[in-house]
């Protein structure tokens, strides 16, 4: 089954494009499209909330999500949270193959 992650990044007022610029430039996006089982990372700006960045991530299985989470890029972008972000949401969703 599909995995299909919608994550919502709450970030300290006026940093937004910060953060964004910090993880384009470690290449942790373009790692991230990279791996097995990615078909979908890409990151959205909300309209409404200028601190809010959105992500949305579509795997091939619950398995290339953990080898996703397992990676050192991973952890990377897990430090640039504690710099950045106060709050992250993630919405999981499976998706029944056809």
């Amino acid at each position: 089954m599909k995995r299909f992650v919608e994550v919502h990044y709450y970030i300290k007022d006026g940093k937004r494009d910060e953060f964004y610029n910090a993880i384009l430039e470690r290449g942790i996006a373009d790692a991230s499209r990279a791996e097995k089982g990615n078909e979908k990372y890409e990151y959205y700006f909300s309209p409404e909330n200028e601190n809010e960045l959105l992500l949305i991530e579509l795997w091939s299985s619950a398995e290339a999500v953990e080898l996703h989470m397992a990676s050192p890029h991973y952890k990377e972008l897990g430090e640039l949270k504690k710099e950045y972000v106060t709050d992250t949401v993630f919405t999981r969703y499976e998706i029944p193959e056809d």
